[in-house]
């Protein structure tokens, strides 16, 4: 058996092998000391396992394996006898591709990045396609009241999802219903803000962000009435100084679409605490005042009708008066409007509604900027306001 013999020249390194491995020489790329030099090594070594592959068929697999040894074994060596001032020439930051310290570590980094970015990009195109509304057809609705009262229960009747007798406490929820109404794409976001009773700054960022509001109190609870009227009152307080420090009418009332709903009027006279006249002689003639029922749906329809007409919406967003699809079947017919591609479906003229499954609620500082906005500019000269929410 010959010696096997290397010999290294400017373009390729030539290995010569012994004469039983089935050939006499092989030749591989030379290694350079720069970014494409270092990724060679992985194609010596698909190079060598490719050749080795073809003597396993031929001459067997002690060939095959002898040569695989031969080009990994030369691999390894140039690899050592790397220079110091290549390395650092390929793992500077100024470099437009820096490798990693293996070539398998840079392919699993490319795939990483390349399913990061698809996933981006995916979640952009669904972003478009469901919530490109137009500003003014963006609404929020801010339910608030006591404990116990049929806040939950009155928006599942309002998503047309039933009627559920077992109480769950709910610290915050948060909803999203898009609406096809007439050609026009409309987005209700509902805010049950139940658990930030507790925390004022909180509850007055809510209301300073939403546009409707929904006060509950219950028939049976005196306590839960005093509460909606003191939410009552901080609403308009709120809004009444957003309005002023935003215009320059220092006079400018506030025109909140609010509506105020005593639930529970199933019940038995004799268990009532709280009589219309009451109600009506503490929050005024002109307050939007409905008494309702969850478990019967008594009168929801007249309350969601008012909400949606003080709230600038179309009265077809109520349950009753559009078709309840699928967020699937609300995106095909929204990019099929658009596209004007295939064929046009009965009643896709007609009102629809799908319920958001992703929805979620913008962050604190995203609804801290779109309030303080406006004012985020501040005059030379002029003394800083006070933040909004305090």
């Amino acid at each position: 058996m010959e010696p096997s013999s290397i010999s290294n020249s400017s373009q390729n390194t030539t290995i010569s092998v012994p004469r039983h491995l089935g050939c006499s020489t092989l030749d591989v790329p030379h290694f350079h000391g720069n970014r494409d030099g270092q990724c060679a090594g992985s194609s010596k070594v698909l190079f060598a396992c490719k050749n080795a592959s073809q003597h396993l068929s031929s001459s067997g697999i002690k060939a095959g394996v002898g040569l695989l040894k031969v080009a990994t074994s030369q691999w390894k060596q140039e690899k050592k006898t790397r220079s110091g001032a290549a390395i650092r020439q390929v793992s500077s930051p100024s470099s437009s591709y820096p490798c990693k310290k293996s070539p398998l570590d840079q392919l699993a980094a490319l795939v990483l990045h390349g399913q990061t970015r698809l996933r981006q990009l995916g979640q952009e195109q669904r972003q478009d396609s469901l919530c490109s509304t137009k500003p003014q057809n963006c609404k929020r609705i801010v339910v608030l009241g006591a404990p116990r009262v049929g806040k939950t229960s009155i928006l599942r009747r309002y998503l047309r999802d039933g009627f559920v007798e077992e109480y769950k406490p709910t610290s915050e929820d948060f909803l999203r219903k898009l609406f096809r109404i007439r050609g026009e794409t409309y987005q209700i976001d509902i805010l049950d803000a139940s658990g930030e009773r507790s925390f004022p700054a909180k509850r007055r960022l809510s209301i300073l962000t939403g546009d409707i509001f929904l006060l509950v109190f219950s028939l049976d609870d005196r306590h839960s009435f005093e509460e909606v009227c003191a939410l009552r009152a901080e609403i308009l307080a709120a809004k009444t100084k957003l309005i002023k420090s935003s215009v320059s009418d220092q006079c400018a009332k506030p025109q909140v679409p609010l509506v105020v709903c005593a639930n529970k009027v199933d019940l038995p006279p004799s268990e009532t605490e709280i009589s219309r006249a009451e109600v009506l002689q503490a929050l005024g003639e002109d307050c939007a005042y409905f008494e309702t029922s969850a478990k019967d749906s008594t009168n929801l329809e007249k309350l969601f009708e008012t909400l949606a007409k003080r709230g600038g919406l179309p009265t077809e967003t109520g349950p009753s008066q559009h078709r309840k699809v699928s967020i699937r079947s609300y995106q095909a017919m929204r990019t099929g409007r658009v596209t004007g591609k295939g064929s046009q479906t009965p009643g896709c003229d007609d009102p629809c509604g799908a319920l958001y499954p992703l929805a979620r609620r913008p962050s604190f500082s995203t609804d801290l900027r779109q309030v303080m906005g406006p004012n985020a500019a501040r005059k030379p000269g002029k003394r800083l306001e006070k933040c909004q929410i305090q």
